[in-house]
């Protein structure tokens, strides 16, 4: 199942790309939940298919255009760890790139939380992965 959870994240990640709300969430969980209370502007959790949803309508609004580079994909059981660039430029014209680790819990091909943490060691051990 190892490579078939890590396909289930890359094709979400491709629908977030293409800015394709239904094929991001194609496997996801109906009450999958969104931990970004590590991000530098923190949000407590977002719960649901719907609250997702409009929290990437929130995102879309703040970006002109963004993108996330996928760099590495380490799958352990349940859990698959991705880091990434975000790669944006906001409504200003202003570019960013922030890099950062987020993991992934699926169950029976489900994503059922994504969880985004500011070191790769940090999602490593949330993984129960030791380096």
């Amino acid at each position: 199942m190892s490579q078939e959870n890590i396909e289930i994240v890359r094709a979400a990640i491709d629908g977030f790309n293409r800015r394709d709300w239904d094929s991001a969430l194609t496997n996801a969980a109906p009450e999958v939940e969104v931990d970004n209370s590590r991000a530098a502007r923190p949000n407590p959790g977002v719960y649901g298919l719907d609250q997702v949803r409009a929290y990437w309508d929130d995102v879309t609004d703040i970006w002109e255009w963004f993108r996330i580079e996928p760099h590495e994909f380490i799958e352990a059981g349940e859990y698959v760890v991705v880091s990434w660039t975000f790669h944006g430029v906001g409504r200003d014209g202003i570019e960013v790139q922030s890099r950062s680790t987020w993991t992934f819990t699926l169950r029976d091909g489900a994503i059922e939380r994504v969880c985004m943490n500011q070191e790769w060691q940090e999602a490593l051990e949330a993984a129960g992965v030791r380096e």
